[in-house]
């Protein structure tokens, strides 16, 4: 049996839910009735809430063809970072080394290697957070209607707009980091799983996940270095 999500991963799920439900009531079957919610530690609390309460649809269909309660399931990695999270040591370098040799196994690469796509449609990804919600509204993905990357939320991009400060400024990215092989491997590596490189980080596996095509990484990609692109203007 999978591993439960943790308490920061059922906070984030319940507000995902608040979002495409528009509230979250607590369950009124007996079995809920029975809970003492005063004597529950945060944590178990938040499990029971999302996993156990009825609050939610857990059986509800996704995008990628699961449901609900597997997409607040962790796998091996985000159980080994959770793990480590909650050592006072943190994250071993043998865990660190695991963790980044899961990540390389799942990185496919394209046929005739890495290259770079259409600018133009890697900023409309790049700006775009459109994707896998679920509820009694499902966003329906399809050739013109792709998941966003959703880069902007955690990184400033172009100086035309305005991103996010959580991951670093990827401003002029191209210009200062030029287009050789290794680098265009390096950023589509990161994009496709970044713990690769950065075990347990925030950022999510875009390629790993399903989120992004090789296609749409190339055209991401593509955004962040071709001279062109306002990223680099």
């Amino acid at each position: 049996m999978n591993q439960k999500t943790t308490l920061a991963a059922a906070i984030a799920a319940t507000a995902l839910f608040t979002l495409s439900h528009g509230t979250t009531a607590l369950a009124t079957d007996k079995a809920a009735a029975k809970v003492d919610y005063t004597k529950m530690k945060p944590e178990a609390l938040a499990e029971y809430l999302v996993f156990e309460s009825g609050s939610f649809d857990l059986e509800q269909p996704t995008q990628e063809g699961t449901n609900g309660r597997a997409r607040l399931t962790q796998d091996e990695l985000m159980q080994l970072c959770t793990k480590a999270a909650r050592s006072k040591k943190g994250l071993d370098a043998k865990t660190a080394d695991k963790i980044r040799a899961m990540a390389q196994a799942t990185i496919k690469y394209p046929e005739g290697g890495i290259k770079l796509g259409d600018w133009k449609k890697g900023r409309d990804l790049a700006w775009s957070g459109f994707g896998f919600r679920t509820a009694h509204n499902p966003d329906k993905h399809g050739p013109n209607n792709p998941p966003g990357a959703n880069c902007y939320n955690c990184h400033q991009l172009a100086t035309d707009r305005t991103g996010g400060d959580l991951g670093p400024s990827l401003t002029g990215f191209g210009k200062l980091r030029g287009n050789s092989p290794e680098m265009l491997k390096y950023a589509y590596d990161v994009i496709y799983n970044p713990h690769v490189y950065f075990a347990c980080t925030y950022m999510p596996r875009l390629g790993a996940n399903g989120v992004l095509t090789p296609e749409q990484i190339a055209d991401v990609m593509a955004y962040l270095f071709d001279p062109e692109s306002p990223v680099n203007k």
